[in-house]
């Protein structure tokens, strides 16, 4: 199974995870990034690189981070992929600490 990103990325939009992934699989949004399934290898090297500990393999995602699987396989096919490291969003420090932000996540 693949890995996947949660609530804790949205509104910080590291993407220090994207500058080591060897497949290319993430995808970016307003303020959120994704994994895509079909393209992840499970490597796992992208996980230990979230500042914000979002990354997981989707097999041992969290309670009440479950919806995260499917979010994570849907926008992957509607997002562009993204393959270099960015700022994060500008409030992301601030965001970073904020544990329910699932309302803030804009699709």
């Amino acid at each position: 199974m693949a890995y996947i990103v949660m609530e804790p990325c949205i509104e910080c939009k590291y993407t220090d995870c994207v500058e080591v992934c060897p497949v290319d699989c993430f995808h970016e949004g307003p303020n959120f990034l994704v994994i895509d399934p079909e393209v992840c290898i499970d490597c796992g090297v992208c996980e230990p690189e979230c500042p914000t500990n979002a990354i997981v393999d989707a097999a041992a995602a969290p309670a009440g981070q479950e919806r995260y699987v499917e979010l994570n396989a849907k926008y992957a096919k509607l997002w562009p992929v993204i393959t270099d490291k960015r700022e994060p969003l500008p409030d992301a420090e601030r965001w970073s600490t904020v544990a329910e932000k699932s309302a803030e996540l804009k699709l």
